[in-house]
């Protein structure tokens, strides 16, 4: 060896320093830290002894060498190219939690003007009780996975209502009837998340292979009383195809005055609720239908912001995202919370500003 050193005397060496090192408490080996030439006997439990801020950085950089390179992952479609001021706004963000919307009600204006530019960019119609909150019905949500399961609720929980109505049942007798929603094979993972935790029985249409979307005729034939709504998968995770809103709300309208329904659409716009407001050629697929209830969205995939982003906006409060909110009032003030998650970063938020700001409709438009 180049050293004039066995292996054997290097490791001699190297156990003489690192028990050298020990006793000391501090110093460094010749190549690396102090702390890097401590033995770890577990893993599996926390260290008794702290370790450098510089080493335990450095543990997560080996971990990180060993992944895909973010760019290249373009399987989960999150945005992972951000500019310096992005990295600030995300680091000025993660000191902020939102839940508490009185204690940083600055910070959580930034959200309800976010979510106003969304509700317009969706054509949302401005509700009777705006003055009053300030913004459209909707949230900020931690991905879309979470707006998806709370249209759904919202869904559920208006459905429960009508058919008790409508068959005379309490409160208690209705919630054991087993509800169901329409929507097509090409479903995301939040959507299963829905059918197992929400006791909701999923009833599938199964698109063309030739267009990979539903049609109205194969909603038709799944809608029955106990249906709490339809999903239109805008923008589909295999191919980005769109299911027909505009023809599944035309139906719709029909079904419901014939048969006493009030059966509506929740667009799951997570690929798609941020490419569709900029395309010339897509017929009215968003508030502009009466049928559509919800619409949801990842602001981490073309909505450009950090990962963890999502969006739901309502067509209104009243018989939709009045079922989910909660008031909370032992923060110092009383706020309406509408997500599942409660404490959370703005980080998304923040990002998601900068963003709107930072590229303008004309910016949006020139990514599609």
């Amino acid at each position: 060896m180049a050293s004039g050193l066995t292996s054997e005397e290097l490791e001699k060496e190297n156990a003489i320093l690192k028990q050298a090192l020990m006793q000391a408490g501090a110093g460094a080996h010749y190549y690396a830290s102090a702390d890097a030439v401590r033995e770890i006997k577990d893993d599996m439990q926390m260290p008794f002894m702290g370790n450098s801020g510089n080493h335990c950085y450095s543990m997560l950089l080996d971990f990180h060498e060993l992944d895909c390179r973010e760019r290249l992952n373009t399987s989960s479609y999150v945005n992972v190219v951000l500019e310096d001021e992005e990295v600030k706004a995300v680091n000025l963000g993660m000191r902020i939690n939102i839940a508490d919307q009185t204690t940083y009600p600055s910070s959580f204006k930034v959200h309800n003007i976010t979510l106003n530019m969304i509700a317009n960019l969706w054509n949302c119609p401005k509700p009777l009780d705006f003055d009053d909150y300030g913004a459209f019905p909707g949230a900020g949500t931690v991905g879309s996975t979470e707006a998806c399961l709370l249209g759904g609720l919202c869904l559920k929980f208006r459905w429960r209502k009508w058919y008790a109505a409508r068959h005379g049942l309490t409160e208690g007798e209705v919630r054991g009837v087993y509800p169901n929603l329409v929507i097509s094979t090409c479903f995301q993972a939040a959507w299963e998340k829905l059918f197992r935790y929400m006791d909701v029985e999923a009833k599938f249409v199964r698109p063309s292979k030739d267009t990979f979307a539903i049609t109205a005729e194969g909603v038709k034939a799944q809608i029955d009383e106990k249906t709490i709504g339809v999903v239109c998968i805008l923008g589909n995770h295999y191919g980005g195809q769109y299911d027909p809103v505009w023809e599944i709300d035309e139906m719709l309208q029909q079904l419901n005055e014939e048969m006493g329904y009030q059966v509506g659409i929740h667009v799951d716009g997570a690929s798609g609720a941020f490419i569709a407001p900029f395309q010339d050629d897509v017929p009215a697929w968003d508030f502009r239908l009466p049928t559509v209830l919800s619409i949801s969205a990842s602001g981490h995939k073309f909505g450009e912001s950090v990962c963890g982003t999502g969006w739901i906006v309502w067509r209104q409060r009243e018989g939709l995202s009045e079922h989910v909110a909660i008031s909370v009032s032992y923060l110092g003030g009383k706020a309406d919370s509408y997500t599942l998650n409660f404490s959370r970063p703005a980080s998304g938020i923040f990002v998601q500003y900068y963003k709107f700001n930072r590229l303008g409709r004309n910016g949006y438009r020139a990514l599609r």
